[in-house]
């Protein structure tokens, strides 16, 4: 692990998430999975360390912080008779898989462990301490690790276990401090930790809108002091009351000096897929890392990205910093590049002439601010003027519509729901007004921020084209909304902020019956017909069933759910928990399922209803939310102004085009630009979803974490993938 740090590698909020969603699909499989208590220390010690783990062994584990099957450095696994000794203890007990949650140091030392195995077990044969037999029967070892590292530093994957989490901390402190900042008028500095990493350093910087930041992948300029004292001034001169600064730990120059301050839930889906990579594993398999690549859990080879974290310290070192950044990969670059988009620049002098008009349509969610702010500085920057249009269609129609500022958007990445107002109104019916504002007001381009209402509002107005000269002009729409379900994304800006205050409160209601045995709550979440709300918060809280729209349930489900709980009952897990997504079933309402469950469960448990109500939207964004609509902002107006060259015809623009009307989507691991019109194919416009959505394909998982006995495919993560051909150059 990290020897040189005063705290220890391996205590992050999210292991557990990972190890109970391990051991239960593992059991699940008929294999029989054990606890190493103490890490290494626990292998090489052996006897009560090493314990076999039941399904209610890992119940109530969730929701708690750091790992609770303790982690401890280890001198003696560095030694040969120190690791011989945790095979004898292995081999004893028949265990062949070994699935390691850690940093790149305990990575690497699980696969110096795999490698030298068979040397291992000749050596406890020769020693008498094990058999032939006993030999033979644990030939091989298969390894499978998942990166768990708040620093985010592991080449391979995007988000390590328990980055989402430190950022939730350091998050809390920016937004409690920046409100102080405000009142004060001044500039702040903070650490963040990171020794060779400067992600949550990034991302922080991203998420708070922060003047500058200082990471060691990317040391500043020679004269940085100059550039930075010249860049606050311009700042308090354009009347910005605050400057926040945040700097990694590791932070140097480009002479190798220290830069200091003196002047940091997809758990359980990845610990899924550990286990199926092992069940899988042959003894040729290499040893293989489950990572997080967008919205896909991947697998890549153990040691290429270990490799590839090595390479960078040593770009790092030998001042090759550009190759650091990109061997960071994509994910990383990105941040990187959207961050120098809008920290060190001044306004240009030359103006386009273009207006861009941005609207929020729908109803509010978190992050919706975050993307209006990057779409607006980044329009500034490109020499647009930022029109405002207060509440979707109606303000487009009614004419409240006014110009932008620098400064007008000024702190709004934190702050949540929507500031431009919002409307779920259809332009359709105003359809005249519209036209005739985006003629008086000159709109050149529009950016629409919402969620369903906003892809069927963009839909009407490409419909109007024909009709309607004025409406020929390049228009986008960025989804957001709780809801996630915009054709043309598998993420919605708001739904993480949404999921993040439906699992702390389903983990809140759950833990009320900590004391009170035989409790079943049944929670109501929102999303309209779209199930992904319940279906993500049920993995993320543990629930026993998710009832949702998308997947079609009658009386003979709820009586197999019933006798479920009647039986978990009997065991010593004695609590219950079912989501139910407000528009499931027209018929089997909340009150219904909370009066069925009442009456079946009479004399076994009792039944408890809770309706989430408003509270979803979540107050604060997220970190996620923040990062993500601030990138999706930017991204749709550089889109929108290369169009704008596109379509600038005689004098004017005109487009007409199905290209010159698109979602911008996240779609497995990139961002894309896709024509409104060819997603019309994919959506259900009577129930407002798409007609695919990828999360089904988790809802198994689901069931066998609630120990039901189905069958999960896993056919889609099945390959290996190699880092380095993924991430391009090296």
């Amino acid at each position: 692990g990290k020897e040189q740090r005063g705290h220890s590698a391996k205590h992050l909020l999210c292991m557990n998430a990972a190890v109970r969603a391990t051991v239960r699909v593992g059991i699940y499989t008929g294999a029989k999975v054990y606890f190493v208590h103490e890490g290494y220390q626990g292998l090489v010690d052996g006897g009560d360390n090493i314990r076999q783990a039941t399904w209610e062994s890992v119940s109530m584990m969730l929701q708690l912080g750091g790992t609770v099957i303790g982690s401890a450095r280890c001198q003696d696994f560095r030694s040969k008779e120190g690791r011989a000794k945790a095979a004898c203890n292995l081999v004893k007990l028949g265990i062949t898989n070994l699935c390691v949650i850690g940093g790149d140091g305990s990575l690497t030392g699980a696969n110096e462990f795999r490698n030298e195995w068979s040397e291992l077990l000749q050596i406890l044969l020769k020693a008498g301490k094990i058999t032939a037999e006993e030999a033979k029967r644990s030939s091989h070892l298969n390894i499978v690790g998942m990166v768990g590292s708040i620093d985010n530093d592991f080449c391979g994957t995007d988000m390590t276990i328990g980055t989402d989490s430190a950022l939730h901390r350091i998050m809390e402190v920016v937004d409690a401090i920046t409100t102080t900042a405000q009142s004060h008028q001044r500039a702040f500095i903070l650490e963040v930790m990171g020794r060779h990493c400067g992600y949550l350093a990034l991302v922080t910087a991203l998420a708070c809108g922060a003047d500058w930041v200082f990471i060691p992948e990317m040391p500043p300029d020679e004269g940085w002091q100059d550039h930075l004292c010249r860049r606050l001034t311009y700042q308090r001169k354009i009347g910005n009351r605050l400057n926040v600064i945040i700097v990694a730990e590791g932070a140097l120059d480009r002479h190798g000096k220290p830069i200091t301050c003196d002047i940091i839930k997809n758990g359980s889906r990845m610990g899924v897929e550990a286990v199926m990579a092992l069940l899988e594993a042959t003894p040729d398999t290499p040893a293989c890392v489950v990572s997080l690549s967008g919205n896909m859990a991947v697998r890549l080879p153990l040691m290429e990205c270990v490799q590839v974290t090595k390479e960078v310290t040593k770009a790092m070192a030998e001042g090759r910093f550009e190759e650091a950044v990109k061997l960071r990969g994509k994910s990383f670059e990105n941040n990187w590049n959207t961050y120098k988009l809008l920290a060190h620049v001044t306004a240009p002098d030359v103006k386009s002439n273009i207006n861009i008009a941005i609207m929020n349509v729908g109803a509010p969610c978190a992050g919706m601010n975050a993307a209006v702010r990057s779409a607006v500085r980044i329009g500034i920057l490109q020499g647009h003027n930022m029109l405002a249009v207060h509440d979707g269609f109606d303000g487009l129609a009614n004419g409240t519509i006014e110009p932008m500022t620098w400064g007008y958007v000024g702190g709004w990445t934190g702050k949540g729901g929507s500031n431009l107002g919002t409307k779920r109104s259809l332009p359709a019916s105003m359809i005249e007004e519209i036209s005739l504002n985006i003629a008086k007001f000159n709109i050149h381009a529009l950016v629409i921020i919402g969620g369903f209402e906003a892809f069927v509002g963009g839909l009407e107005l490409v419909t109007a084209r024909e009709k309607y000269e004025e409406l020929c002009i390049p228009l986008v729409v960025i989804p957001a909304t709780v809801s996630n379900n915009v054709p043309g994304s598998d993420f919605s800006i708001g739904a993480d902020t949404a999921l993040n205050t439906i699992t702390t409160t389903c983990d809140r209601i759950k833990q009320s019956a900590a004391g009170t045995k035989r409790r079943v709550f049944i929670i109501e979440t929102m999303g309209g017909n779209c199930g992904y709300l319940a279906t993500m918060a049920g993995l993320a809280a543990g629930a026993d069933a998710a009832y949702i729209y998308e997947e079609r349930f009658g009386i003979h489900d709820l009586e197999t759910n019933v006798e479920h709980l009647l039986e978990k009952m009997k065991t010593t897990v004695k609590r219950g928990l079912i989501l139910r997504n407000e528009k499931c079933n027209a018929n089997y309402t909340t009150d219904f399922l909370f009066s069925l469950y009442s009456e079946e469960g009479k004399g076994v448990f009792d039944c408890r209803k809770n309706v989430l109500g408003h509270m979803q939207q979540g107050g604060t964004p997220t970190p996620f939310d923040r990062n993500f609509g601030t990138k999706m902002g930017a991204k749709a107006v550089l889109w929108l102004t290369d169009k704008l060259k596109e379509c600038y015809r005689h004098g004017r623009i005109f487009a007409n085009t199905p290209d010159s009307a698109c979602v911008l989507g996240m779609k497995k691991r990139a961002t894309l630009f896709q024509p409104l019109s060819d997603l019309k194919e994919d959506t259900d416009f009577e129930h407002r979803i798409p007609k695919t959505q990828w999360w089904l394909k988790l809802r198994p998982i689901l069931k066998i974490l609630a120990k039901y006995k189905i069958s999960l495919d896993t056919s889609e993560t099945a390959t290996m993938e190699h880092v380095i051909k993924k991430r391009g150059t090296v």
